[in-house]
């Protein structure tokens, strides 16, 4: 099971919204409901072999886990497994041949994205996603050329929950971390906005894992909808 951050005690030091000018957002299960392309990805692996789909919302939860969680999902079988490296290729060129089918913004999504730029608040993307599946899929989205920043989960050597792709960011933005705040629907995303310095929000609305519940990720705010989120973040600037 994952570790949880550090505890509350130790986050009394971090920055907290109001002091920030810029928003920084996982993509997965934070601003785009991604999952049933990705299940379908790993579904038509089952069914090259004669295997029964799994319904969606079976492995919804799994979807911020990318390939790893999805297959791991899907076939019970982890990393570890020597079939594994060959069947996460499989799953990314079933994913980037049909990567935005049925994804969508979450509901709220586009009208808080549309009040930070009307406020002329920075806003970027912080993912574990690769980059070749990112940036179609963010331009499909309509936000390539809206955000501030795209760092997809291959831009810096680590990826999260390691905290340099949100320094990246940072340098992207021009401000220091702690003057932004990370969103994110997974124990990763808190663990990696609090090493970098930054405020944290958990989007309980997401899809979370299947460990820690978001109340145990010791994140600064819990958020239940992306319209909850938007008034959190109107004390940006």
């Amino acid at each position: 099971m994952s570790q949880p951050p550090p505890s509350p005690a130790r986050q009394d030091d971090a920055p907290q919204i109001a002091q920030c000018r810029a928003a920084l957002f996982d993509l997965d299960g934070t601003l785009a409901d991604t999952a049933p392309d990705l299940v379908a990805a790993v579904n038509k692996m089952r069914r090259d072999r004669g295997l029964a789909l799994v319904p969606v919302d079976d492995l919804r939860h799994l979807a911020s886990a990318g390939a790893r969680g999805l297959i791991g999902g899907a076939f019970g079988i982890g990393p570890e497994h020597r079939d594994f490296a060959a069947m996460r290729e499989e799953f990314l060129a079933n994913y980037e041949a049909d990567l935005c089918i049925e994804t969508t913004l979450f509901p709220g999504i586009a009208e808080l994205l549309d009040a930070l730029d009307d406020r002329r608040i920075r806003w970027g993307i912080v993912t574990n996603k690769v980059g070749r599946l990112t940036m179609p899929l963010v331009s499909q989205l309509g936000l390539a050329t809206r955000a501030g920043c795209v760092v997809s989960g291959d831009t810096t050597p680590h990826s999260k929950p390691h905290p340099a792709p949100l320094l990246h960011a940072a340098e992207a933005l021009a401000l220091p971390p702690e003057q932004i705040v990370y969103v994110g629907d997974d124990l990763r995303d808190v663990q990696a906005g609090f090493a970098a310095g930054m405020a944290t929000v958990a989007a309980a609305y997401g899809y979370c894992g299947a460990d820690l519940p978001p109340a145990m990720w010791h994140a600064q705010h819990i958020v239940d909808s992306p319209r909850q989120l938007q008034r959190l973040l109107d004390v940006l600037g």
